[in-house]
C-alpha cells in the first residue's frame, strides 16, 4: 500500500508495534526444553491481548499463530508439541498480523542460550546486512540494486543468500505489490521503490545453500544440505531519505 494520510501511518504504527513487541517477547520467553508450540501459544496470547489477528492463520489457514523455524528450517516452520528446543539451537520467529485493517510483518533469527554451535556470526551478518540494506532504500532506488547489495554483503561475510524467498509489499494485506524484493541482483527486475510505499524487507543469509525446499508437511521450508540460514525482517515506509522502520519495537539491533 501507499500511505495517503496520518490515519494510515498511525494504523501501521499500531500493528507494527504489536508484531514487534510479540516477536521480542517470544524471543525472551523461549528456553531450552520448551516446545515450539509452547512458544507459539505464548506469542498468540500476546497478539490477542493487543487485539491483533495472526496473519498466516487469517490469510492461509496456517496451523500456528506464528512461524517458528529451527536449525536447518528456513521459514514457515509449524509450531509443534513434538519439537523441543535445545541449547544452542538456531531459532527463527516470524510474526505477522492484522489490526484495524492494517498489516505488518517482522522476523528475526537468534541463538537459544549459549552459542555452542557457533551460529551467532551468521545471525549477526543477517541482522547487519538488513540494516545496511534499509539505510540505502528510498524512493526511486531500484529493487534489484538492493538485492544486489544484500548478495554482495553476504559474500563479503563469507555467506550466500536464499534466492527463492523474498521480501514483499504489505499494508492492507499480507502480500502486496511489489510482490518480490529478492536478496540477490535480478537484472530483469526493473521496478523501483516508491515513496510512501509500505514494504517488508528480508535478509535470508545462508552458510551454503541458495534454495529452500518445502518439506512433506506442506509448509516448512528447509535446506537439504545441512546449511543454516538466518533471517531478519522489518516492515518499513519508504521516504525520500531514511525509511521509517515501523517494527523497531523488536529492537533486533541489540
Amino acid at each position: 500500500m501507499s500511505i495517503t494520510s496520518q490515519a494510515d501511518l498511525s494504523g501501521l504504527q499500531l500493528i507494527s508495534k504489536a508484531v514487534g513487541t510479540t516477536l521480542k517477547q517470544m524471543r525472551e520467553y523461549a528456553q531450552p526444553g520448551m516446545t515450539t508450540k509452547e512458544v507459539d501459544e505464548y506469542g498468540g496470547s500476546i497478539l490477542a491481548a493487543l487485539g491483533a489477528k495472526s496473519a498466516p492463520r487469517l490469510t492461509y489457514g496456517f496451523p500456528g499463530w506464528t512461524c517458528i523455524s529451527v536449525n536447518n528450517e528456513v521459514a514457515h516452520g509449524i509450531p509443534s508439541d513434538r519439537k523441543v528446543l535445545h541449547e544452542g539451537d538456531l531459532v527463527n520467529v516470524d510474526v505477522s498480523a492484522e489490526l484495524g485493517g492494517y498489516w505488518a510483518d517482522n522476523g528475526g533469527s537468534f541463538v537459544l542460550g549459549t552459542d555452542i554451535h557457533r551460529h551467532q556470526p551468521l545471525v549477526d551478518a543477517s541482522r547487519q546486512i538488513l540494516r545496511t540494506a534499509l539505510s540505502r532504500i528510498r524512493g526511486g532506488v531500484r529493487i534489484a540494486d538492493i538485492g544486489g547489495l544484500i548478495e554482495k554483503e553476504a559474500r563479503k561475510s563469507g555467506y550466500r543468500v536464499i534466492k527463492n524467498l523474498v521480501g514483499h509489499g504489505i499494508g492492507r494485506s499480507l502480500h502486496e505489490e511489489p510482490t518480490e524484493i529478492p536478496c540477490y541482483y535480478d537484472r530483469y527486475n526493473l521496478k523501483r521503490f516508491k515513496k510512501n510505499a509500505v514494504v517488508a524487507v528480508e535478509t535470508f543469509i545462508s552458510t551454503r545453500a541458495t534454495l529452500a525446499h518445502q518439506l512433506n508437511d506442506g509448509w516448512t521450508l528447509a535446506t537439504t544440505d545441512g546449511s543454516f540460514v538466518a533471517q531478519h525482517e522489518h516492515t518499513i515506509v519508504i521516504t525520500d531519505d531514511q525509511p521509517i522502520i515501523l517494527t523497531e519495537a523488536n529492537d533486533i539491533w541489540e
